[in-house]
């Protein structure tokens, strides 16, 4: 990939890093190397880095999904020493060191002398991967838009009901899993109903609407402390948002949500449109590593890394973000961007001859979710606050890490045009977002069918979690 001008770098003997997953870990850790001397592969099987925390707005028409997921290549096309290859990642040689990845018109297998395994995780449906049909999760630019679909779509069927239970039914809204993404989600849900939408329909009162939040843990919010969590619940209610905890999810169909309390009761809450937020996989790499490694993984497929976060026995390997499991540290992007960075500097002081920067040190910078327009909770440091200043503070932040200028902006303005006023710029949806998912999991025999491939589609070879 050239700098803009001549495009040629002199890779004759250069120490060569290879960086799985184009997510806060792969992109931090990349562009750490830029003045290294090194060339550097990135290697990510879709074309963009995705913001993950703002998913749940591109699902509820506030944010168009580019502005939270600018093309790899873009950020990185003044990195001279950087390529970008599009591919899923199917294997990995720890002996021979090298890299298979799949896409159109074949795989291609790549050699590295430093890895940085950064390639994510996808949802958990804790061992209930029928619900996957009927609750999509929240971790891809496809859940956002499939849900876009659901969200706006039900209000449309609702418009056109004749039968009460069936209008009930399409304005009942269940998110399972009351920790960040869901409390956004179950919130944004609410300013839709009772702010955004409300003079748009003849038929229905889209204030009559039913917003539920479910979860098995008996606070929302939980490592937020028990102050945060209170105030979290309490602007939630305050919007409309109906929190049912200690209850644990044991169905998913078609028609609702069954959730089971301490006691053993059983309920069903009709719905037709269901988020899932609960539980996090790591990607399958995790588990091919410890496969041929002999490391060990913890129940959510991370693997335990050294402190340095290098694969034990593989010092050439680093393992960051969600995959890897180290003191307990929380899949936040925070511990991503850090280690991304921090296996970046060991390699640099490995090139240049130099002492390595040691064990990886994270610094917590807190945590934020935002509920409703003007409305947040936020633990930084020894501050802990909720409303309008978290509010604030959470706008400041999540502006920050935005990639690029360009989408700093628009996003602001969006923001301005769906905070200040009732508008969502983002409301288009189609059909073919609802029901791709599941159409070609079933059409590919329950192997997703490799994206953005030219002619006949590449079945993945790791299946399970889709990696960044």
């Amino acid at each position: 990939m050239g700098d803009g001008s001549s495009g040629s770098v002199d890779r004759t003997e250069r120490h060569r890093v290879v960086v799985i997953g184009s997510g806060f870990g792969g992109l931090f850790g990349a562009q750490a190397l830029k003045r290294a001397h090194c060339d550097v592969t990135l290697i990510s099987r879709t074309t963009n880095h995705l913001f993950q925390p703002l998913l749940y707005q591109v699902a509820t028409g506030i944010l168009s999904m580019g502005e939270i997921a600018p093309a790899t290549r873009e950020i990185l096309k003044h990195q001279a020493n950087a390529d970008v290859l599009l591919g899923e990642v199917t294997d990995i040689d720890l002996d021979a060191r090298t890299i298979t990845s799949q896409a159109a018109p074949g795989p291609l297998v790549t050699g590295y002398d430093s890895l940085i395994v950064a390639a994510g995780a996808g949802q958990s449906y804790f061992g209930n991967d029928q619900f996957a049909e009927f609750a999509p999760g929240m971790k891809t630019i496809d859940d956002a838009l499939e849900l876009r679909g659901r969200i706006f779509g039900s209000f449309e069927l609702a418009e056109r009901a004749s039968d009460p239970a069936d209008v009930r039914r399409f304005l009942t809204f269940v998110v399972v899993g009351a920790g960040p993404t869901g409390v956004e989600m179950a919130g944004q849900i609410a300013e839709l109903c009772f702010r955004a939408l409300k003079r748009d329909f003849r038929h229905i009162d889209t204030t009559s609407a039913r917003i539920v939040l479910l979860d098995a843990a008996p606070a929302v919010l939980a490592p937020f402390g028990e102050k945060l969590s209170q105030d979290a619940e309490k602007i939630l209610t305050g919007a409309g948002v109906e929190v049912i905890l200690g209850a644990k999810v044991v169905g998913v169909d078609a028609d609702g949500v069954t959730y089971e309390t301490a006691d053993g009761a059983q309920t069903h809450i009709p719905a037709a449109c269901k988020v899932w937020a609960a539980g996090v996989a790591a990607s399958p790499l995790g588990a091919l590593l410890a496969e041929r490694s002999g490391a060990e993984v913890d129940r959510a497929g991370r693997v335990l890394v050294e402190p340095d976060l290098t694969l034990p026995g593989h010092p050439d390997v680093f393992v960051v973000g969600d995959m890897m499991a180290l003191d307990d540290l929380p899949g936040v992007a925070q511990v991503a961007i850090q280690g991304g960075r921090h296996a970046a500097a060991t390699i640099r002081s490995r090139i240049d001859s130099k002492p390595a920067p040691g064990d990886f040190e994270y610094h917590d910078k807190g945590s934020m979710a935002t509920i409703t327009r003007f409305k947040a909770v936020a633990s930084v440091g020894r501050i802990r606050t909720a409303g309008f200043i978290a509010w604030v503070l959470w706008l400041i932040v999540h502006l920050m890490y935005i990639v690029g200028f360009k989408s700093r902006l628009t996003t602001l303005i969006n923001w301005s045009v769906s905070f200040l006023g009732r508008d969502r710029s983002e409301r288009t949806t189609s059909a073919q977002q609802v029901v791709a998912r599941n159409r070609l999991r079933r059409e590919s025999g329950d192997q997703p069918i490799w994206p953005g491939a030219v002619g006949e589609g590449i079945s993945s070879a790791s299946g399970g979690a889709p990696p960044e």
